[in-house]
């Protein structure tokens, strides 16, 4: 049986949320043991034999112009920027808690659209979005001094995530989703090696290490195809509230893997950005379809 555009954008979009949550849980693992810069250049340079293999193998090389049209660069500027802001992040806010705030991408994504794309947007989904960055303060509940750096570094993340999205949504259909994995990859492993040394400097790496950020750089490979895949394959409206799945896997790392608790907030500020980012994409579905015309029901 085949499967129909939106089911296959929607099981690729749950795969794409499996395979970075799971990298994230890899890449968390080695934090203690080397920077954000060693985390992006060793992994990056890994994922970058990976596509380039099986791009070859596909026959999906480009010549490097194509590689340099503004609106990838521009993109995998966004993708490396996040990258950063999320590891550092990362190592410094429970896991849950992170993978919970980040469930906030799709009403950032819509607020992205009504700003820089004059997306329509009406006041049910205003609404939506400003109760889902409720349900965001709810897990983060700043104190007296304000937000945490980990707090500002993954709102900063969610938002240049946002950016990163809606370049996908305007790229040419004829660059091959290979090509932006493989200057995603390039990118992220430049910018690494020079951030190396301004974070702290090469740190010694064991078998522990290469073993986690391998995994990690196999999941990225997996996780950037799937989910450019998905953003072209089906409705985003039906495609895009499978992100959700990856608080499944979430979740579940946290409380087995890290020990971590789910306390009355997290699971509170959880439900609360979720349902908003249902409602806002239910709503979007409603805006896309095409009006029922009116019949007359009076004999001629």
């Amino acid at each position: 049986m085949a499967l129909t555009d939106n089911t296959r954008g929607a099981l690729l979009m749950a795969l794409a949320m499996a395979s970075f949550t799971v990298n994230d849980a890899f890449t968390k693992s080695v934090t203690p043991y080397i920077n954000t810069g060693q985390i992006l250049f060793v992994r990056g340079l890994m994922t970058c034999a990976l596509v380039y293999v099986i791009a070859r193998h596909m026959g999906a090389l480009r010549p490097i112009k194509t590689l340099l049209r503004p609106i990838i660069v521009l993109r995998c500027l966004c993708e490396v920027t996040a990258s950063i802001l999320y590891l550092n992040a990362l190592a410094l806010m429970g896991f849950a808690n992170i993978s919970a705030i980040m469930q906030s991408l799709p009403l950032a994504v819509t607020l992205g659209a009504a700003l820089f794309l004059n997306e329509k947007v009406g006041w049910r989904r205003w609404t939506a979005i400003l109760v889902g960055f409720l349900g965001v303060l709810i897990i983060i509940r700043p104190g007296p001094d304000g937000f945490t750096t980990a707090a500002l570094l993954v709102v900063g993340s969610v938002f240049v995530t946002a950016g990163r999205d809606l370049l996908t949504r305007r790229m040419y259909t004829d660059i091959p989703s290979l090509t932006v994995t493989m200057t995603t990859s390039l990118v992220n492993t430049l910018i690494g090696a020079a951030l190396i040394i301004p974070f702290g400097g090469w740190q010694p790496m064991d078998g522990y290490v290469w073993s986690h950020l391998f995994a990690a750089a196999v999941l990225v490979v997996i996780g950037y195809q799937a989910v450019i895949l998905s953003m072209r394959s089906g409705d985003i409206a039906f495609v895009a509230p499978f992100r959700y799945t990856s608080m499944i896997w979430a979740f579940s790392i946290g409380y087995f893997v890290f020990g971590e608790s789910l306390n009355s907030w997290i699971l509170l500020g959880t439900a609360i950005i979720i349902a908003s980012g249902l409602y806002t994409f239910y709503r979007e579905s409603r805006r896309r379809q095409p009006p029922i015309a009116k019949t007359s029901t009076r004999i001629q």
